[in-house]
């Protein structure tokens, strides 16, 4: 496990009270509801200074720690858009 997944595994389990696995997902089995996806966005935003946008918003992207990942290198790796890149710089 690579440490971007393990961060997001912790705070999974920390959130969920129970052990989270890279490939659970967590919402197929009922244990998170939409406030929880809300924090979810919010963790990953802030841990990873990035920003998700409202077209980033795909429950599919969010379904695993995995998913979480693959959704994070791609936003790390994308070009920045206007403001946002004036900002980090």
């Amino acid at each position: 496990m690579n440490d971007i997944t393990e961060q997001i595994t912790e705070f999974l389990s920390a959130a969920l009270r129970r052990q989270v696995g890279p490939d659970d997902d967590y919402f197929a089995q009922g244990l998170t509801d939409s406030l929880f996806a809300l924090e979810l966005v919010t963790f990953v935003e802030n841990r990873f200074a990035l920003t998700v946008e409202a077209e980033d918003l795909d429950l599919d992207s969010f379904r695993t720690a995995d998913r979480i990942t693959e959704f994070v290198r791609r936003k790390l790796d994308a070009p920045e858009r206007g403001e946002a890149h004036a900002q980090r710089s």
